[in-house]
């Protein structure tokens, strides 16, 4: 191999851009590592699982929420049933009658943003209604 056939020697682009750039982002990690390690790991960790997109992120932080952190250890164990029959119908009626409330505080907020919009027309209608009063009238702005 030639020294000419190195990619840095044509000047085209490394994979992660031109060789000026990555020895900076290299060099950031290592400052990174020294004095923020987390963040510097959390970094390359992204980097390597080749920039997922935020809103995979975003997905991906949600499930895990939603099925209660099961995935991992120390969390979920409250997740899991009772074993007890009373308790789990209890825990059902529950869950039940708090959907039932959030379906209706949805359908108050839906009916108050309706009435608020109404409004809204309402005055515009108005104030329509008065500038075509005036302009019929005659006086000019």
């Amino acid at each position: 191999m030639s020294y000419s056939s190195a990619p840095w020697s044509s000047g085209r682009a490394c994979r992660n851009g031109p060789f000026p750039r990555r020895s900076l982002e290299i060099g950031a990690i290592v400052i990174g590592f020294i004095y923020a390690w987390p963040l510097a790991a959390a970094y390359v960790v992204w980097k390597l699982m080749g920039y997922p997109a935020l809103n995979e992120m975003k997905s991906f932080a949600e499930r895990s929420f939603r099925n209660g952190f099961s995935g991992f250890p120390g969390f979920g164990a409250a997740r899991h049933d009772s074993g007890n029959w009373a308790f789990e119908e209890y825990r059902r009626k529950e869950i039940e009658r708090l959907e039932e409330e959030r379906r209706r505080l949805e359908e108050e907020s839906r009916a108050f943003t309706e009435f608020v919009d109404e409004l809204k027309r309402a005055r515009d209608r108005e104030q329509f209604d008065a500038f075509m009063a005036r302009r019929r009238a005659g006086s000019n702005f």
